[in-house]
């Protein structure tokens, strides 16, 4: 077991490294052929480190590497920890990262820098794999950093293109906001429990939720401070409202990096550092409570600019932001284990979507606007039926009290557990967040199948040259839509029983705050009847809607949008956060320093200091050089003058 799980963590990184360092000697088939299987392969030794944790007796390894940092009391281990939450996000990470891994073969077949990139998707899987794997604070925010990094490089992969640029520098800096409240919330835990290992802080819990320091004059809760700054860099990360606007600027990377970064891995991390963090926020009600209403305002918030884009990935990347919002609130209520089932799930139907959306821009030779799309399923009918199987995952649709709980897609038995969680928690933020996530429910099957019906239904809106070059996707992007597909469809209803079932507590053994997880789902079992049946009637009604809207009576989206054009406009324009950030912080950050430049820097440093000495010294060489005509009169000329002037020098003051 121990060498399954180096093999799992180790394998990407040696995948990168070859492909990156030797790429112009191996070339670009072999740097192919190297990431793909070495993440297959980490990918199968990760479902057998699932079914050993997760069904077998002993529910936690932890496998030693080497001491990293030993500094006075501080001393840090290099070691993976791998219990079921780990195992968990093994076999997501490694399993969507693979099917990636091999989409990416066709999708990129074309690209100019083929090893550089499958280098890059392979380093990124690395990091995602140190951080679930991590033992300690110090090493989980290693992993972190890295995911960040990893995905600075992927989203400006085209850094020819200006925008990308942009978008990854964007990323890059948003996360770099979150991950400063992150560290000061590690910083918060070392202070008050003297470690950073995760067995330690765990023990020491109650006596940190009872600790209080002084904060301008008053006296702050020590836990409920560290949880809060921990959940900061958790915002960044996961792109919670108010942090969330790197996330549909990092569409300017190729589609298989939407899918890697925006579906299984580096979007998720945050949700899985406050399910790894449990045993902390389950005695920090307050910052629990944040948690719960920063994720439901999000899922609602990110559903409403979904309705209204345009672009095939930004209205997939919109959802993700929104279903990211229910992992959250369901993590708030204290359903880390529902938390972790709408992660595992929306793995599987948000990849598809997003590889599916690649299959449609392959298709249409590079084409994301859906207004310039329709009828593409007479060109691929495979991907036409492939992404509504991940439409309906993502909607929720399914036939409640058959076999217990019902039966459906992934997403119908994640996401109405987590309402059910909600609801069952019998808080105010509990239940705002239940009635903003059954209205984003509602929003999400509408601007999902809103997206299904532009772009496969009805006649083809743009040109006419591509339509008649359009064709399906090669097989080895089909391939992976297949597998996706199938956790799509399955996923949801075998798991169901191990997350928030009858087998929850065998299954997740400590891995998550116990007490916390079976109060809630036992609540989540005792709601009425109507709370279970509420998020499908709004899935289905928003599915019929769309369908109204977009086939029955096509003319009804500008009429609506006449009717409510300033709030078409705000929700359009993304409720105006980049302008607002812009406007508050990029422009006067922007003048401020222009001041100091041009003030600062070139008026007083430069000006007084070498660009004035220089300026000064060319004056005087200047009038030095009239001095030197060429003509001996001249030279004669000055030599008497100075011999003159020693002359009465001597005369006058020397005696």
């Amino acid at each position: 077991m121990d060498l399954a799980i180096k093999l799992i963590v180790l394998l990407p990184l040696l995948a990168a490294a070859i492909a990156g360092l030797f790429c112009r000697v191996i070339g670009d088939r072999p740097a192919q052929i190297v990431t793909c299987a070495a993440l297959l392969i980490s990918a199968a030794l990760s479902i057998l480190v699932f079914v050993n944790i997760g069904f077998g007796h002993e529910k936690m390894f932890v496998v030693p590497i080497t001491s990293w940092i030993s500094s006075g009391t501080l001393d840090v281990s290099w070691s993976l920890r791998v219990d079921t939450l780990t195992a968990v996000m093994l076999i997501v990470v490694t399993g969507v990262s693979s099917m990636v891994h091999v989409y990416s073969v066709g999708y990129m077949a074309e690209d100019p820098s083929i090893p550089r990139f499958m280098s890059y998707l392979s380093l990124f899987t690395f990091f995602m794999l140190m951080l679930v794997t991590s033992d300690n604070l110090v090493q989980l925010f290693f992993g972190w950093e890295g995911v960040g990094l990893a995905s600075y490089l992927l989203i400006g992969f085209w850094y020819d293109r200006p925008s990308a640029n942009a978008a990854a520098i964007k990323a890059f800096i948003v996360n770099r906001v979150g991950d400063f409240g992150f560290a000061l919330g590690i910083f918060a835990v070392w202070m008050l429990s003297g470690s950073i290992g995760f067995n330690d802080i765990f023990a020491k819990a109650p006596q940190m939720a009872a600790g209080h320091f002084m904060f301008l004059g008053k006296e702050v809760p020590a836990l409920e401070t560290a949880c809060l700054l921990l959940f900061v860099g958790a915002m960044g990360k996961s792109a919670q409202l108010g942090l969330h606007t790197w996330l549909p600027d990092a569409m300017e990377g190729p589609t298989p990096v939407s899918a890697l970064i925006h579906a299984a891995t580096m979007v998720t991390a945050g949700v899985f550092m406050v399910c790894r963090l449990s045993p902390l926020f389950e005695m920090a009600p307050l910052a629990s409570s944040v948690v719960t209403l920063v994720g439901a305002a999000t899922a609602f918030f990110a559903a409403t600019i979904g309705l209204t884009q345009f672009d095939i990935k930004r209205v997939i990347a919109y959802s993700t932001c929104s279903q990211l919002g229910y992992m959250f609130f369901a993590a708030g209520v204290g359903a880390y284990s529902a938390a972790m089932f709408h992660l595992m799930t929306h793995a599987f139907f948000k990849a598809l979507l997003f590889l599916g959306s690649g299959s449609v821009i392959h298709c249409l030779h590079h084409e994301q606007d859906m207004r310039l799309m329709g009828g593409v399923k007479e060109k691929a009918p495979q991907t036409f039926i492939l992404m509504w199987i991940g439409t309906l995952a993502l909607a929720g649709i399914g036939v409640p009290f058959i076999m217990g709980h019902g039966i459906g897609f992934a997403g119908f038995h994640s996401k109405d557990s987590i309402l059910e969680a909600a609801y069952g928690a019998h808080s105010t933020v509990g239940a705002i967040a239940f009635w903003l996530g059954v209205i984003g429910a509602f929003m999400t099957a509408f601007y999902s199948t809103r997206l299904m019906f532009m772009t496969f239904y009805g006649t083809y809106r743009g040109d006419h040259h591509t339509w008649d070059h359009a064709h399906e996707s090669p097989a080895v992007m089909l391939i992976p839509l297949y597998v996706l597909a199938a956790g799509a469809l399955l996923s949801g209803v075998v798991a169901y029983g191990w997350f928030v079932g009858e087998d929850w507590e065998h299954f997740w053994g400590t891995s998550i705050a116990v007490k916390a997880t079976e109060h809630i789902i036992h609540a989540m079992h005792e709601v009425d009847v109507w709370v279970k049946l509420l998020p499908l009637v709004a899935a289905v009604g928003g599915i019929a809607l769309s369908y109204y809207y977009y086939v029955v009576n096509p003319e009804m989206p500008a009429r609506t949008i006449r009717a409510f054009k300033p709030l078409y406009t705000l929700f359009y324009n993304k409720w105006y956060f980049d302008e607002l950030y812009d406007a508050v912080l990029v422009q006067p950050t922007l003048a401020i320093g222009r001041v100091f430049w041009k003030k600062g820097d070139g008026a007083t440093i430069d000006g007084l200091g070498p660009d004035g000495i220089a300026a000064r010294s060319q004056d005087l060489a200047g009038v030095l050089s009239r001095f030197q005509s060429g003509y001996l009169y001249h030279y004669a000329f000055v030599m008497l003058i100075g011999v003159a002037a020693l002359v009465s020098y001597f005369m006058l003051f020397v005696r």
